[in-house]
């Protein structure tokens, strides 16, 4: 059985508001909340690097759950905004754990990579003992400030999640999760070797709007759960528009996908996981005595959903 353990993350300092985007990609404050839900989103330092928020997440991770490092036995670390082709953030990451020599895979994905993450830990508990994930992106550097580049530079920002999962108990365990890929609409929502982020924002969102929905109601179907029963639906912060449109689909109140979509715009594959973080902060980092689901989307296209059940 995998449980998870605890949850961390990391926030860089900048804050940069809709007043301040708003006069150079030549739009209203106003528009940007209409359009998105987001208030405001926070940029990396110059010296930041998608390995070294990672490592701050994890960091906050393994305090939360009283744990240290040298008690991972396999790190996974999703990221679609490495500086590098290769290599990539995850064993950036462990040397500056100081864990160095453990086993450490990177997942290239963006927005549904800690969700996969997630799942693969699950499976991996079993062999390795306690798995820890990391999302980190700087998307900022991905995105053109520009009125051309509008529909993307609003959205995006930066920051790093991340989870333990242990095969010895936890505050939740993993039960089950359905993932699904199809590179159809692959060219919709890409980033190329030398250009910014390229997205047709109407076939992304009309896209997720289905598709995770369909995931969601697939999971929970086949575990007998029904979608009233489900404590809280932490989900990929895309956009507001999507989360609620995603609820609707549902018949969920919108109360019970938790939000935070307004304070760091979208995050990608670290979206999850923040807000994840912040949930389990919030209620008092206790046990979970009902239904927890995890989805999200992305690039690829990829998408899925996980369910946490009580650990007992």
């Amino acid at each position: 059985m995998a449980c998870l353990r605890a949850f961390g993350r990391y926030l860089p300092e900048r804050i940069v508001d809709n007043a301040g985007l708003a006069a150079r990609i030549g739009v209203e404050p106003e528009w940007i909340l209409h359009a998105s839900g987001i208030e405001q989103r926070r940029y990396a330092a110059r010296d930041e690097t998608v390995a070294s928020m990672g490592a701050r997440a994890a960091q906050d991770c393994l305090e939360a759950a009283g744990m240290s490092a040298r008690e991972v036995g396999l790190l996974i670390a999703a990221s679609g905004s490495g500086e590098l082709r290769f290599p990539g953030p995850a064993a950036a990451i462990g040397t500056a754990l100081g864990i160095g020599g453990v086993p450490a895979i990177d997942l290239p994905m963006a927005s549904a990579g800690s969700l996969f993450a997630l799942s693969l830990a699950a499976r991996l508990c079993k062999d390795y003992g306690n798995v820890l994930v990391v999302a980190s992106e700087i998307m900022s550097r991905l995105v053109r400030l520009e009125p051309a580049s509008r529909d993307t530079a609003i959205l995006f920002g930066d920051g790093a999640g991340a989870c333990l999962l242990s095969a010895a108990g936890g505050f939740a365990r993993i039960a089950d999760s359905l993932l699904c890929s199809d590179g159809e609409f692959g060219r919709e929502l890409r980033l190329e070797l030398d250009g910014p982020i390229r997205m047709e924002g109407r076939t992304i969102i009309l896209q997720a709007s289905r598709k995770i929905p369909r995931a969601i109601a697939e999971l929970l179907a086949r575990n007998a759960v029904p979608a009233a029963a489900v404590e809280a639906f932490l989900m990929h912060q895309a956009n507001l528009n999507l989360v609620l449109r995603v609820a609707s689909a549902l018949g969920v109140p919108e109360a019970r996908f938790y939000r935070n979509v307004a304070r760091y715009g979208n995050t990608s594959s670290a979206s999850m996981l923040i807000a994840a973080a912040e949930w389990w902060q919030e209620r008092g980092s206790a046990a979970i005595e009902s239904p927890v689901v995890f989805a999200a989307f992305g690039a690829g296209l990829h998408w899925g959903a996980a369910l946490a059940l009580p650990a007992a």
